[in-house]
């Protein structure tokens, strides 16, 4: 199938009418503040990132199991650790979409630069060859009032050739002469101007060619710009998903460390007050004399006694020393 192209389709039959170029205008113009409505878009998207970003970054820091122990609690922390992370990432992703707004606004700034020139050229071709072309026509209508003029000078000297008044012949004769050279005159400035309009004409054809090609680059340029632009902006919403999957995922690495029966012996041995419960109350009757002993604790037991026997009488070896004994019992050697 063959392409189309503005240069084939955007002519009007009237020369001094505009009508397809102001179309072609018209269609470039909306597709300026279609950049120009992507691009708020997006900035406006990075402010609500940005938002969202600062919230999770203040939610990240709020206390969250903080009397949890054990391996609940290091996934409780990992959770907030996380989140601080996936909020740093959307941070990021504000950023590069502002990013890419700014380039949108230099890419519509510069197709605005180079436009602006190509029109300032061509509506001075347009008034150009309106002036032209209203001159022209303006000389057409004194041309061929001239011509009426002279053929009605000549018919008023043929009705008149039998006339014996020399005197009006040759005045007819003369108003004839001069009514041919004011419609000659007539004619020459009207020719004139014909090929003048037509140059003016071949010009301005020219550039509205020119005019229009660059306007369809221009076109197909920021549609391209805008396809990409928008498609990127895609590709960064996909990949923050993914950045924020694999980071929720190590909080779900830590959720599968979490043991409950780990978490509830931990504390069980942390906090552990005693293996053996209280002892049943007894009803004790004040009026009754076989009052049952109270309940305390065992008493404690002396040491045993561990008595020693007698001392063995000395034997007399030969090898052992010979020790002297006093048989009076008063005997001391403590003396008074």
């Amino acid at each position: 199938m063959k392409n189309l192209h503005f240069k084939d389709f955007f002519w009007n039959s009237d020369l001094t009418c505009t009508g397809g170029y102001d179309a072609i205008i018209q269609y470039l113009n909306d597709g300026k503040r279609t950049c120009k409505e992507v691009e708020d878009f997006m900035k406006a998207r990075a402010s609500v990132e940005e938002k969202y970003a600062k919230d999770l970054l203040g939610l990240s820091k709020k206390v969250c199991g903080h009397n949890e122990m054990n391996t609940l609690k290091r996934s409780l922390d990992m959770l907030k650790l996380q989140t601080e992370h996936v909020s740093l990432s959307h941070l990021q992703l504000a950023q590069s979409m502002r990013e890419e707004a700014k380039k949108l606004e230099e890419f519509r700034e510069k197709q605005k630069e180079a436009r602006k020139k190509m029109e300032q050229q061509m509506d001075v071709l347009h008034k150009q060859k309106s002036t032209h072309f209203k001159k022209t026509m303006d000389s057409k209508k004194t041309y061929e009032q001239k011509c009426r003029d002279k053929e009605e000078a000549d018919q008023n000297v043929n009705r008149n050739t039998n006339t014996n008044n020399t005197k009006h012949i040759e005045k007819l004769f003369s108003k004839a002469q001069n009514a041919k050279q004011t419609a000659e005159e007539a004619d020459r400035l009207y020719h004139q101007n014909v090929t003048t309009v037509g140059k003016i004409r071949d010009e301005w054809m020219t550039e509205h060619i020119k005019a229009c090609e660059m306007f369809e680059k221009q076109a197909m340029e920021r549609i391209n710009c805008l396809r990409n632009t928008v498609w990127t902006h895609l590709n960064q919403l996909s990949q923050q998903c993914v950045t924020s999957d694999e980071l929720y995922e190590e909080v779900r690495k830590s959720l599968e460390q979490c043991d409950v029966q780990e978490d509830i012996e931990h504390f069980v041995n942390l906090r552990r007050t005693g293996d053996k419960p209280p002892a049943p109350v007894v009803y004790d009757n004040f009026y009754s004399g076989l009052r049952p002993p109270a309940v305390g604790p065992p008493p404690r037991l002396p040491p045993p006694i561990v008595r020693r026997g007698p001392l063995p009488d000395p034997t007399n070896d030969s090898g052992d020393a010979i020790y002297s004994t006093v048989q009076d019992a008063g005997y001391s050697v403590i003396q008074y």
